[in-house]
């Protein structure tokens, strides 16, 4: 995955609360499992309506309890296929949120009124590094483990963290062969 650490530019807003995944991408479309080619789909049912305008923005501000539902991960790789890297929302179901930092897909947290300030404003900018979202106007800090977001940071999925132990892994499977005693500890 790709790494993060400031996301810039305008903002896409849906004004939704209690999306959940389903809405986000239909069960008919989670015949694959490659994460790629989803964003077609990226909220299926509402692009039918005819006033429904979601533009290909780095930034997608949302209403509260977004992803809620089933823990399908395929609503993030949606999201990350569309062309989004980061939602900002007054808050989000848990299993979608660890979904998302798991292929680079920055949930952000804030108030409803900062929220709705970065609706309005129309552009932000998202910086990891300093957990902090400014926008013309103002600006908001925000919650993050500090292990996944080093993993963001450095572009770390889970195969990434243990291809960091490659070397610890490629030592004590070589003592497991000799038949001696398994002395290296891992990193």
């Amino acid at each position: 995955m790709k790494a993060i650490e400031t996301i810039t530019g305008p903002v896409s807003v849906l004004n939704r609360d209690d999306v959940d995944t389903d809405q986000i991408i239909p069960k008919q479309f989670l015949k694959r499992v490659e994460r790629t080619g989803f964003g077609e789909f990226l909220f299926y049912d509402w692009a039918k309506e005819p006033d429904w305008d979601l533009p290909r923005n780095e930034i997608l501000v949302a209403g509260r309890n977004f992803g809620c539902g089933s823990s399908r991960e395929h609503a993030p790789w949606a999201l990350e296929d569309y062309g989004f890297k980061a939602v900002v929302a007054p808050s989000f179901a848990d299993i979608f949120y660890s979904n998302c930092t798991k292929i680079g897909l920055l949930p952000v947290e804030l108030a409803a009124e900062d929220v709705q300030a970065i609706a309005q404003a129309g552009e932000a900018q998202v910086d990891l590094a300093e957990q902090e979202v400014r926008w013309p106007g103002g600006s908001a800090s925000f919650e993050i483990d500090q292990e996944t977001k080093r993993r963001l940071l450095e572009g770390l999925d889970d195969i990434g963290v243990t291809l960091q132990q490659a070397d610890a892994i490629d030592r004590y499977e070589a003592e497991r062969e000799r038949g001696g005693p398994v002395t290296t500890a891992l990193a």
